[in-house]
């Protein structure tokens, strides 16, 4: 039978809210590019694509700005109202990271001393963390390199990761003037256990992307170094599965001469993501053999778990962060920034502990006494 008879409109129409001017340009900048979905033999398919979200801003470790964040808002945006759009890859230029939070350079130079506008920079990455949550499509972190701090948040509110075996995980807040409260105190105790979520949130220790595998945190590890025509493994990290000490080393760091060696291979080795984006390219063609109202359906389901907790916490956190950039936020954050003249990223900590245990001020003294000084 058919139904030629119903009255329709004719055209599609345009849902986005924001053209491109937060997209593409040079960086500090967010690319996005639309890439053909290839099939199992090599096969392109016409019409269909992957939305790739680049974070571009390489010389920096892929910290975003806050025109950044506004870029990836809208590159997510654009994902999810593309109807030829199968999947949303979210990933970072270069192969040293992925991201490595917020640029501190802006933090430490404009938002420091000015909680009102870190409150208006905290509406946007909230709103960046919502963007990637309600995204209408799968969202895949493709993590090529270091996913800390601020990146670690960003790249949980994926769906689904995929790591390049050099690459990095962990928090910086309390050793340089913050909280994980940019969505690691909600997403990881559902990720990992309570304590392993706990010290990954204050510890600010690294953890390889094999240890975060053995834990659940991501979906896939591929090698990345090549030694001439073969791939190896990431040789500063253990790959061989056994215990020592009662302890399962796997994941964990080499040391001694084992580790000096291994980063001089890190730093000379060439990279090459083919491997990792052969593992991401199965995924994308698992999704694109689904009902699309299916697939989103039961993606949506399982981030229900997640919002749920990060919407709770969202707002309180929002004006913590913002009153907090007046006092620790304004000492680690200049530490950090300072570092080429100093020698040192980081506050004296025990001497902010004891001015603090004997109740000075927070005033210029008290700031002097605790960030490093010129060399």
């Amino acid at each position: 039978m058919s139904l030629d008879w119903l009255p329709r409109e004719g055209g599609l129409k345009d849902h986005d809210l924001w053209g491109d001017e937060f997209l593409g340009g040079d960086p500090p900048t967010v690319q996005y590019e639309l890439k053909p979905i290839i099939g199992p033999g090599g096969e392109q398919v016409d019409g269909l694509y992957s939305a790739w979200i680049v974070l571009d801003n390489a010389a920096q470790l892929n910290s975003y700005t806050t025109r950044m964040v506004k870029g990836v808002i809208s590159g997510f945006h654009r994902a999810s109202m593309d109807r030829r759009v199968v999947a949303a890859v979210f990933t970072g230029a270069g192969n040293r990271a992925f991201c490595t939070g917020g640029n501190t350079k802006e933090y430490a130079e404009y938002y420091s001393s000015r909680p009102t506008e870190y409150g208006l920079y905290m509406d946007l990455f909230n709103g960046m963390v919502d963007a990637i949550l309600n995204c209408k499509k799968p969202t895949i972190c493709r993590v090529n390199g270091m996913r800390i701090a601020g990146g670690q948040e960003i790249g949980m509110a994926c769906d689904l990761a995929v790591a390049a075996d050099t690459a990095l995980f962990g928090q910086a807040g309390p050793r340089h003037g913050s909280a994980p409260d940019g969505g690691s105190s909600d997403f990881l105790p559902w990720n990992l256990t309570i304590e392993q979520a706990m010290w990954n949130c204050i510890s600010c220790e690294l953890w390889s992307a094999y240890k975060v595998y053995r834990l659940g945190l991501v979906s896939k590890v591929a090698p990345v170094l090549k030694d001439g025509d073969n791939f190896v493994r990431n040789p500063l990290v253990v790959t061989d599965r056994y215990v020592e000490d009662g302890e399962l080393v796997y994941g964990e760091f080499v040391t001694g001469d084992a580790a000096k060696g291994a980063k001089a291979f890190l730093k000379a080795a060439t990279y090459d993501y083919s491997r990792l984006d052969a593992e991401l390219g199965r995924i994308i063609w698992t999704f694109t053999n689904l009902f699309p109202g299916c697939l989103i359906k039961s993606i949506d389901s399982v981030r229900q778990k997640k919002k749920f907790f990060w919407d709770q916490t969202k707002l309180a956190n929002r004006h913590w962060l913002a009153a907090n950039m007046a006092t620790e936020a304004f000492l680690g954050f200049h530490a950090f920034n300072t570092k080429k003249i100093t020698g040192k990223d980081v506050i004296d900590f025990v001497r902010y502990r004891q001015l603090q245990a004997e109740g000075h001020p927070f005033d210029e003294e008290f700031m002097e006494a605790v960030l490093g000084k010129p060399q």
